[in-house]
């Protein structure tokens, strides 16, 4: 291309971000839960961070903006709502690690959430997308619980996830459609 001053410029492949190049996994669960809700199939919301605002800068009414706020209380999983009657609940991680989960993604009052409504029959369950390897997994509450109760890993190793958990694969509406799954899991009732 030609310039006024006859410079020509050329980006450095080297500058060249592939950073969120595709959608991240929560924006498709959002895309997916949006799908559900407009097809009456599900009712199933992201929630939202508790949190307590303290300070609030109003340079005009219309352009106000929060200057401090701190976490009123431990957030629990990232998506609840109804399906079928049942109450449904989950948590959902992106992992740059090929091999394994880290647990140390996972709070303890997020396990202690899921085991909570896995003793009280909610669906409860996991969505772990291992990012480098462009594999997603939904992993039930039970065998989640099963693999803390039983092991002293600091992480779960994907072989893992391919043995117990569902690999999801993505489509184009519903992006995400785990309710598959669950349909499969519950019996289809």
């Amino acid at each position: 291309m030609k310039y006024p001053s006859g410079i020509k410029k050329i980006k450095s492949i080297s500058n060249i971000s592939y950073k969120n190049r595709g959608m991240t996994l929560e924006s498709e669960l959002n895309q997916t839960n949006e799908y559900y809700r407009s097809i009456n199939k599900a009712y199933i919301y992201k929630k939202p961070t508790p949190i307590k605002i303290t300070k609030v800068d109003y340079p005009s009414r219309d352009k106000a903006v929060i200057k401090e706020a701190f976490f009123t209380v431990p957030s629990t999983t990232d998506y609840n709502g109804i399906y079928k009657g049942k109450y449904i609940d989950f948590e959902a991680k992106e992992t740059k690690n090929k091999t394994s989960f880290p647990l140390a993604n996972i709070h303890s009052h997020q396990i202690e959430h899921i085991k909570n409504i896995y003793n009280h029959n909610g669906i409860v369950f996991l969505i772990i997308r291992f990012t480098i390897i462009n594999e997603t997994y939904l992993l039930l509450g039970k065998d989640f619980i099963d693999f803390i109760n039983n092991n002293s890993r600091k992480s779960i190793p994907l072989d893992f996830f391919k043995k117990k958990a569902y690999l999801l694969k993505e489509n184009y509406n519903p992006r995400i459609d785990y309710l598959k799954i669950i349909d499969l899991v519950i019996g289809g009732k």
